[in-house]
């Protein structure tokens, strides 16, 4: 298996709040990729005595050991056995009640000789290429449905639609919301490679437009994915100004990307 990441914090001043992992089990056989997109807490705190990068690293911990070595759970009990120990780790000195709790978004895959499961939570993005070179993007898209007004500001999104029925999902402090999860499975010869991306690196085709998943794909595997976040960030410098396609988001983002080809 070849693989390649890339994770590059949006602000060289703060520490990047994503996690990425590729996971190989002892035995050679099958393996692992994780990806997590931290949520950016808002400026009148969280409730909670850690920061998101703490978080991430817990939970992404947490879920590349598990993912490797206890091969009869399914993707979404494993999330949620990750959460709850996540949890449990900061549960007496923290509110994990808060709206902000530290939390992320998940993009967890895995694979044996014969299939390949994958879980996504929330906005970040895995594409699957096949033998053929179709490109298949498995999202969680529930953020991308919601009405503009229900996220005009972080206090309506944290009232009406953050890890509510009707709204959208991350991981938490909530073991439950591993069975919110889109999750499945496909036969591992119909995948010959794979990318697990956060939206800091997806904006190149979902904010941007300058191609689509298939060229995304492509760009990944014959310039790797450096270069992938190179065109990210030079298509934001370039709409800094006008903010044509940034809108009132922020100019940069925390943008990670896996690339893994599977033999």
């Amino acid at each position: 298996m070849r693989t390649e990441v890339v994770s590059e914090p949006g602000d060289p001043g703060r520490p990047d709040e994503d996690f990425a992992g590729v996971g190989l089990p002892a035995c050679g056989q099958g393996g692992c990729v994780i990806v997590l997109d931290g949520v950016t807490p808002p400026k009148d705190g969280t409730g909670c005595l850690h920061s998101v990068p703490w978080f991430t690293a817990r939970l992404g911990g947490a879920l590349t050991e598990l993912t490797v070595s206890v091969r009869d759970l399914t993707l979404s009990e494993i999330l949620s056995r990750a959460i709850l120990r996540t949890a449990e780790a900061h549960a007496t000195t923290c509110d994990l009640s808060h709206p902000r709790t530290p939390q992320a978004t998940v993009v967890l895959a895995r694979w044996s000789a014969d299939l390949l499961e994958y879980l996504v939570l929330s906005d970040s993005t895995l594409l699957l290429e096949s033998p053929t070179g179709t490109v298949t993007p498995v999202q969680d898209d529930r953020l991308a449905r919601l009405p503009r007004a229900a996220l005009i500001t972080d206090a309506v999104a944290d009232a009406t639609v953050r890890n509510k029925e009707g709204g959208f999902f991350t991981a938490a402090a909530d073991p439950s919301v591993a069975a919110r999860a889109v999750t499945g499975s496909v036969p591992r010869g119909e995948v010959r490679a794979l990318a697990a991306l956060t939206d800091g690196a997806t904006r190149w085709v979902e904010k941007f437009h300058a191609g689509g998943w298939t060229d995304c794909f492509t760009l990944l595997r014959k310039e790797g994915a450096r270069a992938l976040v190179d065109r990210v960030r030079a298509l934001e410098a370039a709409d800094r100004e006008e903010r044509r396609h940034l809108g009132r988001g922020k100019t940069h983002d925390d943008a990670t990307v896996v690339y893994a080809e599977l033999r």
